[in-house]
């Protein structure tokens, strides 16, 4: 049995945010939550918000008991681009690419 949380179209970008998930993956949720209390990236902040959804998800509708789950699975798709124009000189326009990202947080009962 399992319980997930989406979060679709974050904007930030999902290199950044590959650096948090890599930091409570396979931990115990209590433990993920406080090293992403104590992380001092931009992302934590929504990948923590994430993880009390998918571990709300996990209390309330899946029946699990909330000091038993940990993080199964998370991981981060790029979603859409959104393309700017930045002004240089002599009229020339550079592109800008505002990335966002698609996260999903997976979280199961040990055995």
């Amino acid at each position: 049995m399992e319980a997930r949380a989406y979060l679709r179209g974050a904007r930030i970008a999902p290199r950044k945010v590959q650096i948090v998930l890599d930091l409570i993956r396979n931990k115990p949720c209590d433990l993920a939550l406080a090293t992403l209390r104590h992380t001092p990236k931009a992302a934590s902040e929504p990948v923590a918000k994430l993880l009390k959804s998918a571990m709300a998800n996990a209390e309330n509708n899946h029946n699990m008991s909330k000091n038993d789950l940990y993080v199964a699975e998370c991981f981060v798709t790029p979603g859409t681009i959104m393309k700017r124009i930045m002004p240089r000189a002599q009229g020339r326009a550079f592109r800008i690419y505002k990335r966002t990202s698609h996260i999903t947080i997976v979280v199961k009962e040990k055995e």
